[in-house]
């Protein structure tokens, strides 16, 4: 059965099963009865286990548990289109590669054919994907993270889409490629079967493929949360935000504020978790959207505490990887959700577990409907998407950087974004305190050159009449003792607070040599105990230091770094001199 005449995606499926050579062919039409069929199926094979409330558990295969960045290629015609921050294989030796492992991989096996959405179906921001697959799990939770279904090749008609290609195969760690071939509208992946390497729409398509679209169509994919704030006056604000990994990105996304806030009347509505499509709009202001319909988080530490939405999120209809098992109630667990596990647990292998080592994997996984979402905005299905009022790039640095500060325009802002970076944790392996650059937290999926992805942002700012501010905030910088000075989580509000004031002006700023920092007496502190002076400030000769070290950077990456940042990076060294 078919569900389309669009020439091109039938004979994508044609090509693909001729290739992989699946026993039958199965169109996902987006029905709750096919879904719950597929459900059945995937408990009956044992690929699923399954859980209350609607809810299932998936393990994967031990060597195949996070993203594998060394096997992510962007497969350019040029080599130095690729970049400095992507691995590269040439097109046609990556095609080889991939006809090769593919070749009847689908033996004995059901091809299923995802036709999905990344964004609400039909909207100018929409673009539609075609992924197939021979696995039950990546249909059931692309059901989850897009919009999937006969309405998408509707609203498709004969037009273009991103062409994908997942199979299992042997789950072989060796032969395991996620190919990107921007200039062809296609991603392939072989030997997976964990979800950021096989949810073709997520990482693979929203950004790396969008990344490039938007380039060549003038506007923006990027990693980054969308979130409102709603002030006690019934003004609505919006802020999209970028952080690379264990830096607070879904917990900012999910924030609840502090309760003097609340009864003031602040309300905090997510939008996004993870990924941004940002346009400029016919008012001359950046509009964003989330591409997804999902959340794909993090389930180590997330409890009532640390993210009490992304929690609640999880109580149905939530497929789950990775995780620990409760037998006694077919609940699950891991590390963080409660202080005292369970009396008996099956760990993430299978195994039960003897309270040594990990009863979830460390990047375990859930797969969550966004309307689950206590916070989830009004405007999430918006067709039009919503005003950015602010940009904000974060890392987490243990000094040089304080809390919060604005950029003085958008070339300095996108000069800030550019200088990104993070030191490495404890839970990291190698040494800790080491920096690790990732421009606007986009390192790992900027589809194309990251200098041309910087000249991109410097000509997205030529575009727009109203640009939002661009702000800086760091919720990690410590005392000599190595204690944070500020207490994150919910109070992360009180700097959200400041940089909407300082985006309506009516909050002040002092001028640094970096950039604008709050007056300390424009920071709410009611509640809390802060060294301010401490959080705020700014040393020259650390960013001079620092200086030096994004010119070394922006000499590794090459001559395609934008005049407009080098002469940002010159005034911040004749600033700190």
């Amino acid at each position: 059965m078919t569900i389309t005449k669009n020439k091109a995606a039938l004979e994508f499926v044609e090509r693909c099963a001729a290739l992989a050579l699946p026993d039958s062919i199965v169109w996902i039409d987006g029905s709750a009865a096919q879904i719950e069929q597929l459900k059945a199926q995937a408990v009956q094979s044992g690929e699923l286990i399954a859980l209350k409330n609607d809810c299932y558990l998936h393990r994967s295969n031990p060597n195949d548990v996070a993203r594998v960045e060394d096997r992510t290629f962007i497969c350019t015609r040029k080599r130095e289109d690729a970049g400095p921050t992507n691995y590269w294989l040439a097109p046609d030796k990556a095609y080889r590669i991939a006809g090769e492992i593919a070749r009847g991989a689908m033996k004995g096996r059901t091809m299923y054919v995802i036709p999905y959405s990344m964004g609400v179906v039909g909207s100018s921001f929409a673009k539609i994907g075609i992924e197939v697959t021979d696995s039950v799990y990546v249909v059931l939770n692309m059901c989850i993270m897009t919009r999937v279904g006969k309405r998408c090749l509707d609203a498709l008609g004969n037009g273009d889409f991103i062409k994908g290609f997942h199979a299992t195969c042997e789950v072989d760690a060796e032969k395991r490629y996620v190919m990107h071939f921007p200039e062809d509208n296609t991603i392939i992946s072989l030997n997976s079967a964990y979800g950021g390497n096989v949810l073709l729409g997520k990482k693979c398509f929203a950004l790396r493929i969008a990344s490039f679209l938007g380039k060549n169509e003038g506007w923006l994919a990027e990693h980054m949360l969308i979130l409102g704030v709603t002030f006690p006056d019934g003004a609505k604000k919006y802020v999209a935000a970028a952080f690379p990994s264990a830096c607070g990105k879904t917990n900012l996304a999910m924030l609840i504020p502090p309760k003097h806030y609340l009864e003031k009347g602040y309300k905090i509505e997510c939008v996004g978790d993870d990924i941004a499509w940002i346009r400029v709009g016919d008012d001359g202001r950046l509009w964003a959207v989330n591409p997804e319909n999902g959340f794909f988080g993090v389930a180590p530490g997330t409890n009532e505490r640390s993210n009490y939405n992304a929690l609640q999120s999880t109580l149905h209809g939530t497929i789950f990887t990775n995780v620990a098992l409760n037998p006694d109630d077919m609940t699950v667990w891991w590390e963080g959700l409660t202080k005292q596990p369970p009396a008996r647990l099956i760990d993430w292998t299978g195994k039960p577990w003897d309270g040594k080592g990990c009863a979830a994997h460390p990047n375990s996984r859930f797969t969550a409907p966004a309307e689950n979402c206590p916070c989830i905005s009004p405007e999430f299905n918006s067709v039009t998407g919503v005003p950015l009022s602010a940009i904000i790039f974060g890392g987490r640095r243990a000094s040089t950087t304080p809390l919060v500060y604005q950029s003085r325009d958008w070339d300095h802002g996108v000069f800030v974004g550019s200088a990104m970076s993070s030191e490495t944790t404890a839970a990291a392996a190698g040494a800790t305190g080491v920096l690790r650059h990732d421009p606007m937290a986009m390192k790992p999926f900027a589809g194309y050159h990251i200098g041309d992805y910087f000249a991109h942002w410097i000509d997205m700012g030529k575009k727009v009449a109203n640009p939002p501010a661009i702000f800086n905030v760091n919720w990690f910088r410590q005392a000599k003792d190595g204690s944070f000075l500020w207490p994150g989580f919910g109070d992360n509000m009180r700097v959200l607070e400041w940089i909407l004031r300082r985006c309506d002006g009516s909050v002040g700023a002092v001028e640094t040599a970096i950039g604008y920092v709050p007056r300390p007496e424009d920071i709410d502190t009611e509640g809390i105990t802060v060294d301010l002076d401490g959080l705020l400030a700014v040393d020259k000769q650390s960013w001079l230091d620092e200086a030096n070290e994004i010119e070394r950077y922006y000499n590794e990456i090459g001559p395609r770094i934008p005049d407009e940042l080098w002469q940002c990076l010159k005034t911040l060294k004749k600033n700190c001199k």
